[in-house]
């Protein structure tokens, strides 16, 4: 096996019987030690079958190519009964575009897209700027901080609140629902119960149907809740579905860029010769928001379940079959992307990720995460910042949400 499978962390990789071995044990994530996992799926058994896990069985879809045919054939493979591996008990379900087959998917995803077209991308873009600028200039020198909360955070939940047009004051909200909704109760938990997870979820509801409500007689705006309000495929929606929308939208601007943010920050210290490239080559900044994005994969896996009986690399899935497929674990597959394992700012095919998914789910704000991004490295860069991590990360305990709580930094005056 590859050298990383002989460094203690991954030795009980080894130990394991392929037919026990689970990878969606958060606590791999958490520790950061997942990766020997998936590689050794990717060696030996690239579509693998768990019996026995806390999510039911499942199958593992562990390489690039057999994930890509898995999420771009929607009719073989649906998302109608989820897209995380945990099944919602139904009390707590709440329907969204993403867990719809077409034409409603369609609809319904086409009414809130205008707010990441190009042209709207180009109006925020100026915004994004100011507030980069302002919340790069507030940050301590010589003193240490919390990256996470002062940048990643701050940065989206402000650009939420403008998508919403929510208000401002309140907006530390969105990113709590934001928490809240991607958390697996469990006891000691912050969240642990479903119905403690509902509950605070009734919270985002009745503040969101207060806009709702605000803006139904209103004139149309440029914003999610307008959009909503406003169109013939939303405007009925139930207050479930209502909810489960906003969750997906609350998740999918939050979580991308503020775990991207991070991880690029801890990528370019862990790997100074890439940052020094980037400073010596600013031009390679879009290039370098890619690999950042593809190396975080913020999102590690999506959930379908087989629609018919299919075959996907060599093995014959079931009609009903759960179906994972680990985005990680085909970010790092070397034989779909070149020294996979390196961070390289300036690789070849640099987009060639699965990040952002593929097919009709494809991520609808990617562009905007991607803008974020590369407005903060720019002015990171412009204003010559030396931000110095000081210590290890704390990673969230998620098998869904591949990201941070805490990434404590220094800037050098």
């Amino acid at each position: 096996m590859k050298a990383r499978l002989a460094d203690l962390r991954a030795e009980d990789v080894c130990q394991i019987s392929l037919s026990n071995l689970d990878v969606s044990e958060a606590k791999r994530f958490q520790d950061d030690s997942i990766w020997g996992y998936f590689e050794r799926l990717r060696m030996e058994d690239p579509v693998h079958y768990c019996q026995a896990s806390p999510y039911g069985p499942y199958w593992s879809v562990t390489k690039y190519r057999d994930i890509v045919a898995v999420d771009t054939n929607h009719k073989a493979f649906s998302s109608e009964q989820g897209v995380a591996i945990v099944d919602v008990p139904e009390k707590h379900w709440t329907q969204s575009f993403i867990k719809m087959a077409p034409p409603k998917h369609g609809e319904q995803r086409h009414t809130v897209s205008p707010i990441v077209a190009p042209e709207n991308l180009i109006k925020l873009e100026s915004l994004i700027r100011r507030r980069v600028k302002t919340i790069l200039g507030s940050l301590p020198r010589n003193h240490d901080f919390n990256w996470v909360d002062m940048v990643s955070i701050e940065l989206t939940t402000q650009m939420l609140a403008t998508l919403f047009d929510f208000p401002f004051e309140d907006r530390r909200l969105l990113t709590y629902w934001s928490d809240v909704a991607v958390a697996i109760p469990k006891t000691g938990h912050a969240i642990d119960s479903w119905d403690k997870r509902s509950t605070i979820l009734s919270e985002c509801l009745e503040y969101f149907t207060q806009l709702w409500n605000e803006r139904i007689n209103a004139e149309p705006r440029m914003d999610l809740i307008s959009m909503m309000v406003h169109s013939p495929a939303t405007r009925h929606m139930e207050p479930s579905e209502f909810l489960g929308n906003l969750i997906l939208l609350i998740v999918g601007g939050n979580d991308t860029t503020r775990n991207s943010i991070t991880g690029g920050l801890l990528f370019m210290n862990q790997h100074p010769s890439e940052l020094r490239k980037l400073r010596d080559n600013p031009e390679l900044v879009s290039s370098a928001v890619s690999e950042i994005i593809r190396y975080q994969t913020p999102i590690a896996h999506m959930r379908r379940n087989a629609a018919t009986d299919m075959v996907v690399g060599g093995k014959q899935i079931r009609k009903g079959d759960k179906v994972v497929m680990w985005y990680i674990s085909g970010n790092r597959d070397e034989e779909a992307i070149e020294n996979a394992d390196r961070f390289l700012i300036d690789r070849k095919n640099v987009r060639q990720h699965l990040s952002f998914g593929f097919g009709i789910h494809r991520c609808l704000g990617r562009h905007l995460a991607e803008l974020q991004l590369k407005i903060l490295w720019e002015e990171v860069l412009n204003a010559r910042l030396e931000v110095e991590v000081v210590g290890e990360p704390d990673r969230i305990a998620s098998n869904f949400v591949h990201g941070y709580s805490a990434l404590p930094v220094r800037i050098k005056a």
